[in-house]
């Protein structure tokens, strides 16, 4: 909390998001709210008449690309029936369990691995590797605190506006040696899959990104990209043409999605539909990358 404080009192933006972030200013129309922090966060004007990059095209689909089944998409309960439909059960994570509140849990009967996280926002989960280990009045308190999330209003991401509020329990899924598979994020343009990041070193909780086409070819497109060594490379999986192959079919109809798996033990498994990457406030793009996102991303059909 302290180290919050003082990098606040250095950036007085951070002071002015938080406060951005009050219920006072839920009286703000959605387009408001989103140039106020869109000047904020990326530190120039949100053009929502004549958008050109991607962050700022991301801004605009939040506010006039509404169709009521983005509801069931965001929602990782009710997407899964989505993804059986689309691509087949096959593809989906074992469900454990799905609960409305923390009292419903019935840890008894969950196997010594698990996790735990809401359906209805972003970043938020509970990684068990060993059940004897839990602090249950600690985890009663982060469960609830989920539960209570509005997430919709943090970034006015309308499709999480009317989700039902659960916590959903799955398999854990792990490398041989324990750790946390790579996440395979599909950046999808109106249909096509344009290429994928893939998400390492997450168990250090300074996971990084790096950007690839479909032939395995590093795409320098963001700070890590820039930063890796000539050569860099990451181990392509023997999966990969399926991934994609999935993601085109998951991506079909829509301006934008990108669509997540992770791959271990030569097996595919869905992770997650996100239509609005980081929110559309993505500080990590490459300039050049946010307009050519931007180009690829074609609001006009």
């Amino acid at each position: 909390m302290l180290k919050r404080i003082k990098k606040a009192i250095k950036n007085p933006k951070l002071i002015l998001l938080f406060f951005l972030n009050s219920r006072i200013f839920r009286l703000l129309p959605d387009d408001l709210y989103l140039k106020i922090k869109y000047r904020l966060t990326m530190g120039r004007k949100l053009d929502l008449n004549n958008p050109e990059t991607f962050n700022q095209k991301l801004q605009w689909l939040k506010l006039y690309d509404r169709k009521p089944e983005y509801t069931q998409m965001v929602d990782k309960y009710e997407v899964r029936k989505y993804i059986k439909e689309i691509i087949g059960e096959e593809y989906l994570i074992p469900l454990l369990g799905v609960y409305d509140s923390f009292e419903e849990i019935d840890f008894d009967n969950l196997p010594d691995e698990f996790v735990l996280k809401p359906n209805h926002t972003s970043g938020d989960i509970f990684i068990c590797k060993n059940k004897s280990k839990i602090d249950y009045k600690k985890l009663r308190k982060e469960v609830n605190r989920w539960l209570k999330r509005e997430y919709y209003w943090l970034h006015r991401e309308w499709p999480y506006k009317n989700v039902k509020p659960r916590i959903i329990c799955e398999e854990l899924i792990k490398t041989e040696n324990g750790g946390f598979p790579y996440d395979y994020k599909f950046h999808c343009f109106n249909g096509e899959p344009d290429n994928v990041m893939v998400c390492i070193e997450r168990e250090s909780g300074n996971p990084k990104f790096y950007f690839f086409d479909n032939e395995w070819n590093l795409l320098r497109y963001n700070l890590a990209g820039i930063n890796a060594p000539q050569g860099f490379t990451l181990p392509k999986p023997k999966k990969m043409d399926e991934m994609f192959m999935l993601a085109k079919k998951l991506s079909s109809g829509f301006p934008f999605i990108r669509v997540d798996f992770f791959c271990e033990n030569e097996k595919i498994y869905f992770g997650e539909l996100t239509f609005f990457p980081a929110s559309g406030f993505d500080v990590n793009l490459l300039k050049e990358t946010d307009i050519l996102f931007g180009e690829k991303l074609e609001l006009d059909k």
